[in-house]
């Protein structure tokens, strides 16, 4: 008995699988909870009000695995679930974040932005996939430390030492993760990266 083989070229991972609108679902609501719980993981660090967490990575996987419009209609999900009272937000959170709001706001365009990339076949191999989601990081950087800087009402360098430089290690390491993971994911559906 042989396995089906997979046509997909171009498209995410997810576009591999069974296109139903059940399994579409729950994708959404599937990766909205990844990032919520890895949301929980999560320290506080005294100087600045943005907390060293895991959300990041469940963001740059989402966007990669599921393409731009699944993954950006995710991660509106988890913004707006989060503001409606869902406690998912970083150490059990909801509501109007405050000065952190920019970096959900970033999660959104970082998860489409990331996932338009894959979808255009930037996952397949360790190097482009590292890349799309340095990318995507920058976009949440974008987003997160220029409103921490209008919400905080400091100078955009000041900001930048409050809300980019401690993660910069620990997101180029999740960075660095998620672009492993792709590639990876693709070899165990049997795709074959293109040149």
């Amino acid at each position: 008995m042989s396995t089906p083989s997979l046509t997909v070229r171009r498209g995410a991972l997810a576009d591999a699988l069974d296109p139903s609108l059940a399994l579409n679902l729950a994708l959404v609501l599937g990766a909205a909870a990844l990032v919520g719980a890895l949301a929980q993981v999560s320290i506080p660090l005294g100087f600045t009000p943005v907390p060293l967490t895991g959300q990041t990575l469940g963001v740059l996987l989402a966007g990669a695995a599921l393409g731009w419009r699944r993954a950006g209609t995710a991660m509106g999900l988890y913004v707006l679930g989060g503001l409606a009272g869902v406690p998912w937000f970083a150490g059990h959170a909801h509501g109007a974040p405050g000065a952190t709001f920019g970096y959900l706001i970033g999660f959104v365009a970082a998860a489409s932005v990331t996932g338009a990339l894959a979808q255009a076949g930037q996952d397949r191999t360790v190097l482009r996939a590292g890349a799309a989601m340095l990318v995507g990081t920058l976009i949440i950087y974008a987003f997160g430390v220029t409103w921490l800087a209008a919400a905080l009402h400091v100078s955009l360098g000041r900001a930048i030492s409050l809300g980019l430089v401690p993660f910069v290690a620990g997101d180029l390491i999740k960075a660095a993760v998620a672009g492993l993971i792709l590639p990876s994911a693709w070899r165990l559906v049997g795709h074959r990266a293109r040149p």
